[in-house]
């Protein structure tokens, strides 16, 4: 409560408009934290449908997603460009120019509302995707509404503010909310960017407490590593974490940007790119039994508790993702990079026996994880606070800097910031411009 008072009175001591300013944030705060519930709630209703539809019928379930993801991908094109893909891109390309994103259709509530349905429609369909990196974008697009209906100047700190809580209440893991904004979303962190950050945070935290609970996103787990096993086993998923991490980010940079005739080729010809994504993604499905569908939570939750699962999970998993995320269809790829690096750790784990599966899963997590996104604080901490695990936090910091540097040898470029310069030119853009 120290930190609310400051935020809350001492501005407004020092600046006569800070009160609305407080105000709009708080508000902001609490009304994205009740749309991240909802959207919670509405992704697992809509993997729940497709998981019965494809254990009913399954390959009548497997023939519609090629058709899912040409329509999605269409719609989303033809109408909300700017909502596709994962969301964080749009929200660091818009904190470069706070005052025309405020504007325009890159965090408009328009936008927005395509990325929640566009992202539900994905999870019915059966597409590999995650709801967390969309709510840093509708998060952010919030933010940026609830003051300009207040008329309050908007700035950078309000965008990441706003991001920032998106990715606290998405996975209830308020300190992973904070290492993003540090590590990814502010490219110069100053310290009232900071305190707006840690109360919007806050702020967020409360409702999402108050409303779904004091949950753990994967529930407790508690393993140890012996230290023998952490200096070899470490390591090792470190590398492999590094090795796939970034073969994925590279590949998603290359879709985005190459020149190269197949990636321009896929890029001029999007619909049927997207249908030949929906059967690679059906493909993967089916050979995995369905565990390669939606977020992979539940599988992820099982491999962390020291259950098993199809060791065909994570390779399932990484090609499904891959081309979900290529297809360049709304939704994120935070929760599949989790599943897939579940799957790494469990593959390590068979491997290595007598080795505690769940503690080489948690480590498979933050390499993965690592090595897709290249913030190795922001994984540590979110592995931390998904599975109020405190005892591993070591093995975590060996495993995450390692996949780190791994990955940056292989992808030089961190995938949001690439991924965000394609967005740039909609800074501009009107939000009812289409």
């Amino acid at each position: 409560m120290k930190l609310f008072t400051k935020f809350w009175s001492q501005s407004y001591r020092l600046d006569p408009s800070g009160l609305l300013r407080r105000t709009a944030a708080v508000i902001g705060a609490v009304l994205l934290g009740l749309v991240a519930i909802a959207f919670a709630k509405s992704g697992e209703v809509a993997q729940q449908i497709f998981d019965r539809a494809f254990a009913v019928a399954p390959w009548l379930a497997a023939t519609a997603t090629p058709f899912v993801f040409v329509a999605v991908v269409g719609v989303t094109r033809r109408y909300f460009p700017e909502a596709r893909g994962s969301g964080i891109p749009q929200v660091m390309a818009a904190g470069h120019n706070p005052a025309a994103s405020a504007q325009g259709a890159l965090i408009s509530l328009r936008t927005a509302a395509a990325k929640f349905i566009g992202t539900l429609a994905m999870l019915l369909g059966g597409g590999a995707v995650g709801r967390e990196g969309p709510t840093v974008q509708i998060s952010a697009a919030l933010m940026v509404a609830v003051h300009r209906w207040l008329r309050v100047p908007i700035n950078s700190g309000v965008i990441i503010a706003g991001g920032a809580a998106g990715v606290a209440a998405a996975f209830n893991t308020p300190l992973a909310g904070v290492a993003f904004a540090i590590e990814e979303l502010a490219a110069a962190f100053e310290q009232k960017v900071a305190v707006l950050v840690m109360a919007a945070v806050m702020i967020s935290g409360l409702v999402s407490l108050g409303i779904a609970g004091d949950y753990v996103y994967f529930g407790v787990v508690t393993r140890h590593l012996a230290l023998r096993d952490v200096l070899v086993l470490a390591p090792v998923i470190g590398v492999l974490g590094g090795l796939a991490g970034g073969t994925f980010a590279r590949v998603l940079i290359a879709a985005a940007t190459s020149t190269r005739r197949p990636f321009a080729f896929a890029r001029s010809h999007p619909l049927p790119f997207a249908f030949a994504c929906g059967l690679v993604v059906a493909a993967a499905g089916l050979a995995s039994g369905g565990a390669s569908w939606g977020t992979g939570y539940e599988t992820t939750r099982q491999l962390l508790s020291g259950q098993s699962a199809s060791l065909a999970f994570g390779p399932a998993k990484f090609v499904a993702s891959l081309a979900t995320a290529l297809s360049g269809a709304p939704g994120g790829i935070f929760a599949p990079s989790l599943s897939v690096g579940a799957g790494l750790g469990q593959i390590v784990g068979f491997l290595v026996k007598g080795e505690p599966s769940g503690a080489l899963v948690l480590l498979g997590v933050a390499a993965y994880f690592t090595g897709v996104v290249r913030a190795p604080l922001t994984a540590v901490i979110i592995v931390m606070e998904m599975t109020a695990d405190r005892s591993m936090i070591i093995p975590l910091f060996i495993t995450a800097l390692i996949a780190d540097w791994v990955s940056s040898n292989i992808c030089h470029a961190k995938l949001y910031h690439a991924l965000s310069q394609g967005f740039h030119s909609a800074l501009l853009a009107p939000p009812h411009h289409r």
